[in-house]
Parts: C-alpha cells; structure tokens; sequence
C-alpha cells in the first residue's frame, strides 16, 4: 500500500507518467462515474493503516454502527461489512457511489474530529482516501462476501469469521445457515483476493 516511499525517482515518474495516461488521479484511488443500481466492495483505512479505530472495543462498536447507520441513512443496501482496527470493507449496492463518497467522507470527518479531542491529537490525519470496486459478476460478489468476512481471520484477530464482533458475519451466518455459508465459502474462495492493496 506505501509502496511509492520505497521507489526510485524513475519509478515514481514511470507510475505518475501511467497514471496521467489513463487519466486518473495521480496520488489518490481512482473513482468512476457509474449508471444504476451497481454493487461495490468500499474500503477505506486509517492513514498510515494507523490502527485508530482500534483504539478501543467501544470506539470500534461505536464507529461500526455508525458506518452501518450511515449507510442506511443514504439508502443503500448493505450485504455484508467488516470494521477492523485500521481499516473497514463494506459490500454495498447504491446508484449514487459519488453521493455515497460525499456521505462517507463526512463520517470520516466526524470521526476525525471526534477521535482526535479524545486522544489529544488535534491536527492527526486519521483517513486515507476510500475507493471502491465495482463487482464484475455473481462470482466476485460472493467471493466479496467471504473475503470481507474472512478479513479478521485474515489479519490474524480471530480463528472464525463469528468470533469477530465488528462484522456482519454472525447475521450472515444465522441468515444463511451453517451449511450453506459453507458451500458459499467452498464455491467462491477468496485465493489472491486483497494481494497489494489489503496486505
């Protein structure tokens, strides 16, 4: 994810000179304009993937209903989330990604604000910026599904996707069942999901 720090000027220039061609932006996550209702896996994480949301289990259940009411709150649909200590990922389905970006970006910065008096750090950058992916297929969306609620599994906070309590996993499951949220896993693993930009 910092990979630009450890690059040489050329390297840099190579990536800057990239970028500018395909027209996006140049140090950020590139953002799309999309048309109807589309699904997207969202990530965002602390600058520096600092882990400030996990500076408590209270701040971390406070900031994932807040993501999840905020969510409600703009109208789109939630399929499945995962809050962690310096980073979250939620599925959703919206047809306004760049109204939804606008209503993160305020949660952001209330969190921000919030979590700095808390911690007497005014100034403290807390975010990077989140991007969002589009799913291509009934496949990548499932494969979401379990990549977001393997996540705590993942980064080693936990042995089974239930034991994490800031996630939507347990509802999933009890939703689902035991033995379908298996064959979900089975048929739509995960592999490389996440390789490079959630390592």
């Amino acid at each position: 994810m910092y990979q630009w720090r450890k690059m040489t000027a050329a390297q840099r220039s190579e990536v800057l000179r990239e970028r500018k061609g395909r027209r996006v932006a140049w140090h950020a996550p590139p953002h799309w304009k999309y048309e109807g209702k589309v699904r997207f896996i969202v990530t965002a994480a602390c600058y520096e993937h600092n882990p400030i949301i996990g500076h408590s289990a209270a701040r971390m259940a406070e900031f994932e209903t807040e993501l999840v009411e905020a969510c409600h709150e703009f109208g789109v649909h939630v399929y499945a989330w995962c809050v962690l200590l310096n980073h979250y990922h939620i599925l959703i389905q919206t047809d306004d990604i760049q109204g939804f970006r606008i209503r993160l970006g305020k949660l952001h910065g209330s969190t921000s604000f919030r979590w700095n008096g808390e911690e007497d750090k005014r100034g403290r950058k807390v975010w990077y910026q989140s991007f969002e992916r589009p799913m291509r297929s009934e496949a990548h969306f499932w494969a979401s599904v379990n990549y977001i609620h393997n996540n705590p599994v993942r980064h080693g906070y936990c042995r089974k996707w239930q034991d994490w309590s800031f996630s939507s996993a347990s509802t999933f499951i009890d939703q689902f069942g035991r033995e379908e949220t298996l064959k979900i896993w089975n048929e739509y693993p995960t592999l490389d999901y996440g390789k490079g930009w959630d390592d």
